[in-house]
């Protein structure tokens, strides 16, 4: 008899424990079936995940994201591991990234099409690789369906701040992560020329999630030396500040940044260079208050970055300093590094349009 009543405690027990386990949480989001839902044609629903936390658990839920697939491209949010390796890796492959035409990095790059004193990398021309060109005007004609609304309006609002007046260079960072989180600030305070000196590629690759796949939408250039980045940049317009803790340096908040200027910031344990030091046209320093004498590079380099634009916008009233035209020419620029399809769009439109002018027999 005892025995008997044990099993029959048992048995509700196990019963009990089985119903508490089917029992959904408070936590739990529940969704509808998919079939409920009725689709527009070229529309796919896409997974987003959803974190949710309850008093005394954390589970994941799973939301639904209708992204327009057809005709719209999907934004490639970040580069490959393999495009970033290379990117750094050389130097001279920046066109592996960079789609319009470039001006040469020759020392005489003075033009009409180049205002006085003040760089602008780009020409108004897209090479198709066919033989065909299009301007900024037609590739943004040609891409123009290809894009979400919303996207493009990101595009006009991010150039409408981006300048090229005020640059980074990074000069022999040991800890790659801080180029990642470098490139993060510089993109998200309106500057679009960021230097690398002297770069190690597998330790940045390595650290890329740091910077969220911010350099896709930078002009990242590489150099080899000191010398030969200051040379082309002073070439281009700019005065190289360097940051230094020195009798000679000057306080950050009493530097006119409506010059075209090349902020410097250094290795972490060795500061900047002796040669950059020499080379530069004058000493910068952020002013410390506390007890100690120094910021971590990657935190130097955004209060650099985000002094520069409150000290340009309070004299200017602007940070983003582009012109009609070169806005023109950075919004196609940005159409084409959006979707790994954007290139094979804008050749299609090309052989289209030279179909169309070609005289008939």
């Amino acid at each position: 008899m005892s025995a008997c009543r044990t099993l029959v405690r048992t048995s509700l027990f196990s019963l009990e424990c089985k119903l508490r386990s089917t029992r959904p949480t408070s936590s739990s989001i529940s969704l509808p079936p998919l079939t409920c839902f009725s689709h527009p044609q070229g529309l796919r629903i896409a997974p987003y995940r959803v974190h949710t936390r309850s008093h005394a658990s954390s589970t994941e839920g799973a939301a639904l994201l209708i992204e327009a697939t057809n005709p719209t491209l999907e934004a490639d949010e970040g580069l490959s591991n393999d495009n970033v390796e290379q990117l750094l890796a050389n130097p001279d492959d920046v066109e592996r990234l960079m789609k319009m035409d470039r001006r040469s990095v020759s020392l005489d790059w003075g033009g009409d099409s180049v205002r006085s004193n003040r760089w602008f990398p780009y020409l108004d021309r897209f090479r198709c690789g066919t033989g065909e060109c299009l301007s900024s005007r037609e590739v943004l004609e040609a891409m123009s369906p290809h894009i979400l609304d919303v996207r493009k309006e990101k595009f006009r609002n991010v150039v409408l701040n981006r300048s090229y007046s005020v640059c980074l260079v990074v000069e022999g960072l040991c800890d790659f992560g801080n180029v990642s989180a470098v490139c993060r600030s510089a993109d998200a305070l309106g500057f679009q020329s960021v230097h690398v000196v002297s770069c190690d590629s597998k330790r940045y690759r390595d650290n890329r999630h740091v910077s969220m796949g911010a350099e896709k939408w930078l002009d990242i250039e590489i150099w080899n030396s000191t010398q030969e980045c200051f040379k082309v940049l002073k070439s281009r317009g700019y005065r190289i500040a360097t940051t230094h803790v020195g009798m000679d340096a000057v306080s950050i908040y009493d530097m006119d940044w409506s010059c075209p200027t090349a902020i410097v910031v250094g290795n972490e344990n060795r500061g900047i260079s002796d040669k950059a030091l020499e080379l530069s046209d004058l000493h910068c320093s952020i002013p410390m208050k506390g007890m100690v004498d120094s910021f971590n590079v990657s935190v130097a380099a955004g209060i650099l970055m985000h002094h520069a634009v409150c000290d340009r916008t309070s004299r200017l009233g602007y940070h983003g300093d582009l012109t009609m035209e070169e806005s023109q020419i950075l919004l196609a620029e940005f159409s084409l590094r959006h979707s790994k399809s954007a290139i094979s769009i804008a050749q299609e439109f090309a052989k289209r349009k030279a179909t169309m002018f070609t005289p008939k027999l």
